[in-house]
């Protein structure tokens, strides 16, 4: 495909490219499909360019125009022991309408259009099965029209269109929101790319307790005995909640704290699972599941916040500085009265 790889490599480079892998995608412009491959671990390089037409070395305004029968698309090269062929395949589709048979969002034409243009049986036949599980899945109303097509020879863009995403920001960003792109995948995918950001970010019980309202065992747990002097925040977000000058040995095994930093900074929802009457207390800002709260603390407030462990960070007094929590200090340094 396109240039041979002698040309533009030395025999180093090669014997690290062979272990790689091709993939191309037409998403409609090649603009908006560059930068979500570019964030996976394991993607050595996206190239904007055309492929599927008719005419040799195409220029963008004979594609734009129709002239040569081309697609705008992406090849992705990448290393398959880090990141897998169905892996790009989800990125893909998250970042189109799989759904219009005549180009994408705001630009019309067959230049526009989308297809997966497979480069051997196997990603035939993954990108078949994967458009077969998207149209099973209900997400969307109208049949996937996305073609499945064998590799043809691609040829790169200019210059300028490479790495567009970077060279001019402001003009991508205003036309990734002008065109419709970027609301449509807000509305059809902005939950399921929230989930999976998380779930690379977070340890699997994290998850299970920030996302899933679990609960992690009493007395295993990082911070149920934990006596340093800091702040807790929210492992998702970093939003200051509790500090260890609240924290009390409360003996139920989880952290437990007579008070939140910031009242504002914590929402509660009544609880009625396993068949009792609870008070939920999660996070304002991450929606992040807390604990609960109960009404049998020490005096004065009467109230124990009862937290797990999961779904906090514990940022020392010493490190709030760097951490980025000067506001802190006051806590645990208090200014010398006159």
């Amino acid at each position: 495909m396109g240039k041979d790889l002698r040309e533009t490599h030395s025999s180093e480079e090669l014997i690290i490219l062979s272990n790689n892998e091709m993939a191309t995608f037409a998403g409609g412009c090649f603009w908006c499909m560059v930068g979500p491959f570019e964030e996976l671990n394991g993607v050595e390089k996206v190239v904007s360019g055309y492929t599927g037409g008719k005419t040799q070395n195409p220029t963008y305004q004979e594609v734009c125009r129709g002239d040569s029968g081309h697609y705008e698309a992406v090849q992705i090269t990448y290393d398959p022991a880090k990141v897998s062929y169905q892996t790009l395949l989800t990125v893909f589709w998250q970042q189109i309408d799989p759904t219009d048979p005549g180009g994408q969002f705001a630009d019309r034409g067959q230049s526009y259009q989308t297809a997966i243009f497979y480069h051997n049986e196997q990603q035939r036949a993954v990108a078949e099965q994967s458009k077969q599980e998207l149209a099973a899945s209900g997400r969307f109303e109208r049949p996937i029209a996305t073609a499945i097509l064998p590799a043809a020879e691609f040829y790169p863009a200019e210059e300028y269109h490479q790495g567009y995403h970077r060279k001019n920001e402001t003009h991508y960003t205003q036309y990734k929101e002008g065109s419709g792109r970027a609301c449509f995948i807000k509305k059809h995918w902005g939950d399921d790319k929230r989930r999976q950001l998380l779930k690379e970010k977070l340890t699997p019980l994290q998850y299970e307790v920030t996302q899933k309202s679990g609960t992690e065992p009493p007395f295993r747990n990082e911070y149920w005995d934990n006596k340093r002097e800091g702040i807790y925040v929210d492992v998702v977000s970093g939003e200051p909640l509790f500090s260890s000058l609240d924290k009390f040995d409360s003996g139920c095994g989880w952290p437990s704290f007579t008070k939140p930093l910031r009242k504002e900074k914590i929402k509660e929802n009544v609880d009625s699972s396993h068949g009792m009457i609870r008070t939920e207390v999660r996070s304002q800002e991450a929606d992040s599941h807390l604990g609960h709260v109960f009404p049998d603390g020490p005096a004065p407030g009467g109230l124990r916040y009862c937290i797990n462990s999961a779904s906090l960070r514990f940022i020392p007094k010493e490190e709030l500085v760097e951490a980025g929590y000067a506001d802190y200090l006051k806590l645990f340094y208090p200014e010398p009265k006159d």
